[in-house]
């Protein structure tokens, strides 16, 4: 972020407030939206037969904006012939796939303070893409823009579009609590809540009315975080006295039990050992194959070693706005990246 803007507070505590501050503050909207929610055999031709889930329940309906979209529609789309915008009709480009966010000229500030300008990339479907860059380039507040996790920043605004899966997340008649249980997000610190394992994953299924076979949803977010095996016989025991590598699974586990389909991880092992940081890095490469992932990571071999697709933003010259300065294949970033500025940053020149 700008040195010159004061960023959200990034404590453990700030996080907790933020994520208790999004889930909480529209149950009563979805709550409504789910009892008058259009029966499936008469939902509009962008939504599809519900999907059961894994546990045997079914997938909930969202609603973006006017329209009634079912998240299994969203999970089993056919992928559309969609260019990664820098990479179109060049070498090295990604296949074509199906983008989850088409963002258009999206700019940030906070009052005057304009934090990025200008940002223009698509994110396909079931890919890890990396955001790297020098600190105060606009990374983060890139990220938390996706799930309008800065609405609540004092002086926070922002132009140009944000479309998830051609729906304006900003567009009027968008209800943000619903944009984030779509797009979860896991903080750069793990912040467990202060209860029990069991009742840290259940919080958010159990406000939200997602409480039929509560017990296989907890099981089922548990492995798919790769940490049922290590606490299933300590569920009802606190997760503050879980390790710090079990905590952010832990994080990452209630993100996935409410069903998102993309989860934004915010320098989500900055704070680990390697051992734990190389366990988050392995359950990334299992999850991007049932969910889109975006991550802000300031290890450039931790970039190397997961992405699919990076994007190096950096401060523009005058201004000291951030700058999506090149967005490729993670091996083209790397090797033969087309910006001077890409270079220098990765070969460890600057930044």
């Amino acid at each position: 972020m700008n040195p010159n803007v004061t960023p959200p507070s990034q404590s453990a505590f700030g996080a907790v407030e933020a994520e208790f501050d999004a889930l909480t503050s529209g149950v009563a909207a979805l709550s409504a939206n789910a009892e008058t929610a259009t029966p499936p055999e008469t939902a509009s031709a962008d939504a599809t037969q519900t999907q059961p889930h894994p546990s045997g329940g079914a997938k909930p309906r969202i609603r973006i904006g006017s329209a009634p979209v079912h998240a299994s529609a969203m999970q089993s789309a056919e992928s559309a012939t969609v260019d990664a915008l820098s990479g179109a009709g060049r070498a090295g480009a990604a296949p074509a796939r199906e983008s989850i966010f088409d963002v258009r000229e999206m700019s940030v500030s906070y009052g005057t303070n304009t934090a990025i300008s200008g940002v223009t990339m698509q994110i396909q479907r079931n890919m890890i893409t990396a955001l790297i860059g020098p600190s105060g380039c606009g990374k983060s507040t890139f990220l938390r823009s996706l799930n309008r996790m800065n609405d609540s920043v004092k002086g926070f605004s922002i132009s140009g579009q944000v479309l998830y899966h051609g729906h304006d997340v900003y567009a009027g008649s968008v209800d943000p609590v619903e944009v984030r249980r779509r797009i979860g997000m896991v903080f750069q610190r793990p912040n467990p809540f202060p209860k029990s394992i069991y009742d840290n994953i259940a919080w958010a299924p159990r406000n939200l009315r997602m409480k039929d076979d509560l017990d296989r949803r907890v099981e089922y977010a548990l492995r798919g975080a790769a940490l049922w095996d290590e606490v299933k016989d300590r569920l009802h025991a606190s997760a503050l006295g879980l390790s710090g590598g079990q905590q952010q699974r832990l994080c990452i586990a209630r993100a996935i039990a409410i069903e998102p389909d993309v989860l934004l991880l915010d320098e989500p092992a900055s704070a680990l050992d390697p051992i734990a940081t190389l366990s988050i890095e392995q359950l990334m490469q299992t999850l991007k194959h049932r969910y889109t992932i975006v991550i802000v990571t300031h290890n450039m071999q931790q970039a190397a070693r997961i992405a699919d697709r990076t994007a190096f933003f950096s401060l523009e010259a005058t201004s000291r706005a951030g700058v999506l300065v090149e967005y490729d294949d993670t091996d083209v970033i790397f090797t033969r990246p087309r910006d001077p500025r890409t270079s220098d940053y990765v070969t460890g020149r600057f930044g």
